[in-house]
């Protein structure tokens, strides 16, 4: 098989993409931790018919408003306190894991990459580089359609003889890298434009590599809108950009190439 050509090469991360990727990760469940803790908090103080009057929760004003609570049983306010106790420590446990991610980044091999992927908007730091320590080296895919399936954002079919009936997204191949293209979206219901966090992520990057992200901006936000003006749901429109944001990211990623290992 291997002298007729029918088998395909498969990508292997070295020891310190490896080590990355479990940092990320490490920092992702701390991430889910922190979730779980808000949400426990919350769904407790729902029971009890306590609703924050606030617009932004989370804050110190939100957290003056948790301590300023009155129960009758002494044992409710071990309860809030224990939560609210919880939340902090998670949250210390993410900032800590992020900011080890941040410096480990900085001698990864990987990190011009890491960078430009950062001037597509939606794709942040954290999420560039979840993107890239779960996709490795993008120039392994030869053409976008192929990321595009690996990440499972292509329609799933179900044909046979002239019937052709196609459903949603197939969900296969990386589930993290998917998700954080999802989240990304849902920025491009906003119309175009460079903001000031942009602008920063922008300075210092290959021309060609900000002309793709503002090209990218252009169409998905048009693509965005035009996708609900003709009755498609939000879920629906928000995967089809996700789909193209891939093909925008495996463009970016034949213009920077990882550094070479010393």
């Amino acid at each position: 098989m291997h002298r007729a050509g029918e088998l395909t090469a498969v990508w292997v991360p070295d020891e310190a993409h490896e080590a990355v990727r479990d940092l990320v990760r490490a920092r992702e469940r701390a991430h889910d931790a922190l979730k779980k803790a808000r949400q426990q908090l919350q769904s407790f103080l729902l029971r009890h018919g306590r609703i924050y009057p606030g617009r932004t929760p989370w804050t110190r004003t939100h957290f003056r408003w948790l301590a300023a609570q009155s129960f009758t049983h002494p044992a409710h306010h071990i309860v809030l306190a224990e939560y609210i106790q919880a939340i902090e420590d998670a949250a210390v446990r993410e900032d800590r894991l992020t900011k080890q991610v941040a410096e480990v980044t900085v001698s990864w091999a990987m990190a011009p990459v890491v960078e430009a992927y950062q001037a597509m908007r939606g794709i942040a730091f954290i999420a560039a580089v979840t993107f890239v320590v779960e996709i490795g080296d993008i120039r392994r895919f030869e053409t976008a359609p192929q990321l595009m399936a690996y990440l499972g954002l292509v329609p799933s079919e179900s044909s046979t003889g002239e019937r052709v009936k196609r459903g949603g997204i197939t969900k296969a191949g990386n589930r993290r890298a998917r998700r954080v293209l999802i989240e990304g979206a849902w920025t491009y219901r906003y119309p175009a434009r460079v903001s000031q966090a942009i602008q920063a992520r922008l300075d210092g990057l290959p021309r060609s590599v900000r002309e793709i992200a503002w090209k990218a901006q252009i169409r998905l936000c048009a693509r965005y809108r035009r996708l609900i003006t003709t009755g498609k749901l939000k879920t629906v429109a928000v995967a089809a950009i996700a789909r193209e944001m891939a093909a925008f990211l495996w463009a970016i990623g034949q213009e920077v190439s990882p550094t070479a290992q010393a």
